[in-house]
């Protein structure tokens, strides 16, 4: 019986010989990365669903105000929009980043669009960090960020990585999609 910290090259390769073979770490590792890949894009999707969604209702529309109000990047929208109205444009920005980061299905193009145009939006929502006040909890010092809004922005830096993987993994595509089509025309 083989133990795990005991694999050998001599007991994989009899392993091997008696019909049962193990994965081997790198392929394990590309089948978890490609998974991984689309779980990024379909929860993106599913994110800017439903936080767009969420952007046509009164109660979201307020509760962006502190943020947008105190931004130096976005504040000037509230002389273009009433406050329902921003966050109604809004909505209609995340819902067409999530139909574009969905669009992989379909094109690793539309992805690509939507990866760029969701790390712009968490680059934008994490200026809000330096912005509101109330992020930093100063009765702890730093590096303490209280719950509401500190928190509730900082996880937008992961948000953001999983953008740029959209992005890198779209544009990968995109390079092999055009490297197969010239592979094809010579």
């Amino acid at each position: 019986m083989l133990r795990m910290n005991a694999i050998d090259a001599h007991s994989i390769s009899s392993t091997r010989s008696s019909g049962w073979q193990l994965p081997s770490l790198e392929a394990l590792g590309a089948d978890v990365t490609k998974l991984g890949g689309y779980g990024i894009v379909a929860s993106l999707a599913v994110i800017y669903f439903w936080f767009g969604g969420m952007k046509f209702t009164a109660y979201e529309a307020e509760g962006l105000v502190p943020l947008v109000q105190n931004s130096p990047l976005l504040s000037w929208m509230y002389d273009i929009f009433s406050v329902r109205g921003f966050s109604t444009f809004l909505g209609f920005v995340e819902l067409t980043i999530g139909l574009l980061i969905a669009g992989r299905i379909l094109s690793p193009a539309l992805s690509a669009i939507g990866g760029f145009l969701s790390a712009g939006l968490f680059v934008t929502t994490l200026s809000f960090m330096i912005s509101t006040p109330g992020v930093f909890e100063p009765s702890m010092g730093f590096p303490a960020i209280s719950v509401a809004p500190g928190q509730f922005l900082l996880k937008d830096v992961g948000l953001l990585a999983a953008s740029v993987l959209v992005l890198g993994h779209s544009l990968s595509a995109m390079a092999g999609r055009q490297t197969r089509a010239r592979s094809r025309n010579s």
